[in-house]
C-alpha cells in the first residue's frame, strides 16, 4: 500500500522533510519546485510509513486504498507525474531517486544575540517568517495585523467548504502564544502607527501585507451595482469585518464570473453548493442564509483563453466534477475548444484532458437557466466587453468565437471579476506601480536598512499558502546574513514602549 497527495495540498514541503526515502518530489531543491500545483508521492518507492500523511498541515495525504470515490483520480496523478519525469541516475541504494548534496545555508555565530523583529501580517507569508525566527533564532518577534482576528487569507480568503485547508492556520496559531511572541491585533501600520515608529523599536520589520487590491477590467459598466470583484464576494461569505453583510445581492437566476483561476472556481462553486452542504462550515451566517434564498441557478465562467491555458489548479477543477447535484458543461460556441479538449490524452494531457467526457454543448443564452438542477458553464475563448445596465447589471456583453461571428450579450443579474489581486502601496515604503510590488533585493526593501517584505507584496501575487515558506525562508536569510554583518539599525525605543504604544492606538484590542 502506497500513499497519495491529494486535492488540498498546500505545496509546503512539510512532508518532503520528513520522508525518510526521498519518494515526494519536486523537492524544494529541485527546479521543478513552485511551479507544479501540487506535490507527488511515487507508488514505486513510497515504503507507506505514512510520516508525511502525520505531518500534512492540509490533510492532503491518504493511504491509496482508503482514497474516496473523487479522490480516486489522485492515484493516478501521483503516478503519472514520475511517468513523465525521468528519475535520476543513482548508485546502490534503497531508493531510486538521488539525495541532493546536503545543504546548510544559515550559520549563525554561537553568541548571536537575540534581536526584536516586528512582522506585520499575520497570513501565511508573515507566519512563515515568524515560524522561521523563531525556530531557527532566538529573536523576540512581534506580530502586527490590521485585522481584528489573525491568519491573513487562510481566514478570510479559503472558501468555507475546504476546512482542511484552513487547519493550516492551527499550525501557524501555535506560534501566536509562543513564548517570545507578542501579538497585537487591529494595529494597522500606516494609520494607527507609523512605519517609522515601528521600525524605532525593533531591529528590523518585516511586512507581509499580501495584495489587497484587486485588478481591474476596464470595460463599460464595470462600476454598477451588481459587478463586483470576487475578492469582496470572498470576504463576504468568509465574514471579513470590512465587508457589510448586506455587500452582495443575489437575486439573479444566472451569474456571469470572469476569470479562469481558482478564485474563479471557488465562487462559483459557492454559488451553487446546496447550501445544507455549507451549514456546518464557517461560512458567514448572513452569506448563508442569502445563499439559502437565492435564485441562483447557473454560473457562467468566461475564460479569455482555452482550456489548456486555465489558471485553475486541476484539482479544483475535478473538485467541481464531483459536485453533488451541480451539471459542470463546456459551452461549444468555439470549435477551438472541442478540438483541444479532444486533442488531450491521459491523465498527462494537461487541464484540457480533465474536461473530456463532460458535456459539451451551444448554450442558447435567450432562455433562462433551467429549474431541476444548478449548473457551471465553462466559456473559454470570450471575454467580457462590456457590463449592461445602468442602475445594475442586467447582463454581459462578450465576444463570439471570431471577428464575423461578432458579439454575444448574456443575460445576468450579478457580474463577478475574478482576474487577480494587486498589491497597494505600504505608507513608507517604496512601491513599484507597474508590478504592485515594493522594490528589493532578497527581501532587503530598497534604501531602507532593517526593512523587508515577504509573501505576494514582495513577489507579487503568485503561488499557494505553500509557496510562502521558501519565499520567507529567502528573505529571513537575507534579514539574519545582515544581522550577523552588523547591518542593522538599532532600536532607539525599549520594547515595552511599543506594546504600551499598540495597545494605545490599536483600534480593536487583541492579545498582547
Amino acid at each position: 500500500m502506497t500513499y497519495a497527495i491529494t486535492q488540498t495540498c498546500c505545496s509546503d514541503a512539510t512532508c518532503v522533510a520528513v520522508c525518510p526515502v526521498n519518494c515526494i518530489h519536486p523537492t524544494p531543491q529541485e527546479r521543478a519546485f513552485g511551479s507544479t500545483e501540487m506535490l507527488h508521492i511515487d507508488p514505486g518507492t513510497c515504503i507507506d510509513c505514512g510520516a508525511c500523511a502525520d505531518a500534512c498541515p492540509v490533510d492532503a495525504i491518504f493511504p491509496v486504498d482508503s482514497l474516496s470515490a473523487p479522490q480516486r483520480e489522485y492515484a493516478a496523478i501521483n503516478a503519472a507525474y514520475f511517468t513523465a519525469e525521468e528519475p535520476e541516475p543513482v548508485g546502490a541504494g534503497p531508493n531510486f531517486h538521488s539525495w541532493g548534496a546536503p545543504v546548510f545555508e544559515r550559520g549563525l555565530p554561537s553568541d548571536f544575540a537575540p534581536i526584536r523583529v516586528a512582522v506585520v501580517g499575520t497570513g501565511p507569508a508573515g507566519m512563515y517568517a515568524a515560524e522561521d525566527l523563531l525556530l531557527h533564532t532566538n529573536a523576540e518577534v512581534t506580530l502586527v495585523d490590521r485585522l481584528p482576528v489573525a491568519g491573513g487569507l487562510v481566514r478570510y480568503g479559503v472558501a468555507p467548504d475546504h476546512p482542511a485547508t484552513r487547519k493550516v492556520g492551527d499550525t501557524f496559531a501555535r506560534f501566536h502564544s509562543h513564548p517570545r511572541v507578542r501579538m497585537h491585533l487591529g494595529v494597522a501600520v500606516g494609520e494607527d502607527i507609523t512605519a517609522e515608529e515601528l521600525a524605532a523599536h525593533h531591529d528590523a520589520v518585516v511586512y507581509a501585507v499580501g495584495a489587497s487590491a484587486d485588478r481591474r477590467l476596464g470595460i463599460p459598466g464595470e462600476d454598477v451595482p451588481g459587478s463586483i470583484p470576487a475578492t469582496t464576494f470572498v470576504s463576504w461569505y468568509n465574514a471579513h469585518p470590512e465587508v457589510a453583510a448586506d455587500a452582495v445581492a443575489l437575486t439573479a437566476e444566472r451569474v456571469v464570473v470572469v476569470g479562469n483561476g481558482n478564485v474563479a472556481l471557488d465562487v462559483a462553486r459557492i454559488l451553487v453548493t446546496d447550501p445544507a452542504s455549507l451549514a456546518g462550515t464557517e461560512i458567514a451566517d448572513h452569506a448563508l442564509a442569502a445563499l439559502r434564498d437565492a435564485p441562483v441557478r447557473e454560473v457562467v465562467l468566461l475564460g479569455r483563453r482555452g482550456p489548456e491555458h486555465a489558471a485553475y489548479t486541476a484539482s479544483e477543477l475535478l473538485a467541481l466534477t464531483h459536485l453533488p447535484g451541480v451539471d459542470l458543461v463546456v459551452d461549444d460556441h468555439d470549435p477551438r475548444t472541442g478540438a483541444t479538449i479532444d486533442g488531450a490524452d491521459g491523465v498527462g494531457g494537461g487541464k484540457a484532458a480533465l474536461l473530456r467526457g463532460l458535456p459539451r454543448e451551444p448554450v442558447d443564452w435567450s432562455r433562462a437557466p433551467g429549474s431541476e438542477r444548478r449548473r457551471i458553464v465553462l466559456r473559454f475563448h470570450s471575454a467580457p466587453l462590456e457590463v449592461l445596465g445602468a442602475d445594475g447589471v442586467r447582463g454581459v456583453r462578450v465576444t463570439e468565437a471570431t471577428a464575423e461571428a461578432g458579439e454575444r450579450a448574456i443575460p445576468a443579474g450579478l457580474f463577478l471579476r475574478a482576474v487577480g489581486h494587486r498589491g497597494v502601496p505600504v505608507a513608507g515604503l517604496p512601491f513599484d506601480e507597474a508590478t504592485g510590488t515594493v522594490p528589493h533585493q532578497g527581501g532587503r526593501v530598497d534604501g531602507m536598512p532593517g526593512t523587508y517584505v515577504v509573501g505576494w507584496i514582495k513577489r507579487g501575487p503568485s503561488g499557494g499558502i505553500g509557496a510562502n515558506r521558501t519565499c520567507a525562508a529567502e528573505t529571513i536569510g537575507t534579514l539574519l546574513a545582515d544581522a550577523v554583518a552588523g547591518a542593522l539599525p538599532t532600536p532607539t525605543r525599549p520594547p515595552r514602549a511599543f506594546h504600551r504604544l499598540a495597545r494605545r492606538r490599536g483600534r480593536r484590542r487583541g492579545r498582547s
